[in-house]
């Protein structure tokens, strides 16, 4: 058996599993995820009552209700489904693996160097992870494609059941799907060109291929590379890669930092209101000890719908700052695109850049003087005594009825 192996694990419509949460019962009718405010017009993962009328995710949303007139749309949960699957794959890097993971409910690992610490070998690396995850599909090849195709077939079986004549893929003791490397395109050959979907830029190809006639993998490998390559140019040749076996190198995630602040808001919350919580969140973040004085480079801002569900806005910062103002500046813009009042509200660091070091100025000036000093006092007194020792009021609802609504203590910025 070829020494590396990729392992695939699959969890069948995730996203929407999160956002029906304990509603099981909804998945026995046609459903699927509404698009994310803001986004296209495309419904997201599907039931399998929706998928028997013929939709698929990232159908537009016109012609699946015009296929299915009772598809009940259920709102997303970006925020929810992160925090599950984020739980996910700390769970694989508990049994030892690196995964890589684009899409929430699909991850790969390699499976080479874990066999040491598993056994010795690919079974026992396969059932290591069964027992990390529980009931979810797992396939192996040689390549991140085959790997997920392979999941795609994975199926739970009685133990001891025989594996198929004819030396075919086989199947683990808990229906884990291994492709050799000599077999992987004859495994591939028979099936369906809607594989290509899982990768974002080939959504669009199986439409294409399919009204020219080519609907299995095996007639794709089939067709000559130039022919390919003149008429759909680089995803063309990226799909002939993919019918053929060939695939990039997997890269591994980094290990987040979870940096994360969270503040509960009032129902009618909104407008300045909500700048002053983001001013409060963003207070709170930069005196986390977790940040040990580096810079932001990118943060999301999350929120918990009142009417169900969640929104989530990912913010990449040209230049990475520490500067309050400019974080509140630059977030305050997101909030226009909340869909629907919030019950909650946060705020996290998806990457840090260098540390925030400050420039000194060529004429000295007795206010940034006086400013440095008093945040270097701040700073000296949250290290003796934590980061509540320098707090300010900060307004949040003066006009409110509630005496506990109308302000809050904020951390002091060590620049004020």
């Amino acid at each position: 058996m070829c020494s590396y192996m990729v392992v695939c694990v699959l969890v069948p419509r995730f996203e929407l599993l999160a956002a029906v949460g304990e509603r099981r019962a909804l998945l026995s009718e046609p459903v699927a995820l509404a698009p994310e405010p803001g986004r296209e017009q495309r419904v997201g993962e599907i039931s399998a009552p929706a998928e028997a009328f013929g939709i698929f995710a990232g159908m537009r949303m016109g012609e699946a209700l015009a296929r299915c007139p009772g598809l009940r749309l259920v709102p997303p949960d970006p925020d929810g489904v992160r925090s599950l699957w984020n739980g996910t794959l700390d769970r694989l890097e508990g049994i030892g693996a690196e995964p890589e993971s684009d899409t929430a409910g699909v991850a790969f690992f390699e499976a080479g160097g874990l066999h040491g610490i598993h056994g010795g070998g690919l079974d026992g690396v396969l059932a290591a992870t069964r027992r990390a995850l529980g009931r979810v599909r797992i396939g192996s090849a040689p390549a991140r494609f085959s790997a997920y195709a392979a999941a795609t077939r994975a199926r739970p079986r009685k133990r001891g059941a025989p594996n198929p004549p004819g030396g075919g893929p086989r199947r683990g003791g808990g229906g884990e799907v291994v492709v050799r490397e000599r077999e992987v395109q004859r495994f591939l050959a028979p099936l369906p060109m809607a594989l290509l979907r899982s990768r974002p830029e080939l959504q669009a190809l199986p439409d294409l291929l399919d009204r020219l006639g080519v609907r299995t993998l095996g007639e794709l490998a089939a067709l000559p590379e130039q022919s390919v390559s003149e008429r759909f140019g680089h995803p063309g040749l990226r799909a002939l890669d993919l019918a053929r076996g060939r695939d990039t190198p997997l890269e591994p995630r980094r290990p987040p930092e979870p940096v994360v602040e969270r503040l509960e808001l009032p129902e009618a919350v909104s407008g300045e209101q909500l700048e002053h919580a983001v001013e409060l969140l963003v207070g709170r973040l930069l005196t986390r000890r977790e940040r040990r004085g580096r810079s932001l480079r990118a943060l999301a801002l999350a929120a918990r719908l009142v009417e169900g569900g969640s929104w989530r806005s990912s913010v990449t910062l040209r230049h990475a700052s520490a500067d309050p103002a400019r974080l509140r500046l630059v977030l305050a813009r997101r909030l226009g695109e909340l869909p629907s009042p919030a019950g909650l509200l946060s705020l996290e660091v998806e990457a840090f850049g260098p540390p925030a070091h400050e420039q000194g100025e060529l004429v000295s000036d007795p206010g940034a003087v006086r400013r440095a000093r008093l945040g270097e006092a701040v700073r000296q007194v949250r290290q003796a005594a934590g980061s509540e020792a320098a707090m300010r009021v900060l307004e949040v609802d003066p006009g409110s009825r509630v005496p506990e609504r109308r302000a809050v203590l904020a951390p002091f910025e060590e620049g004020e």
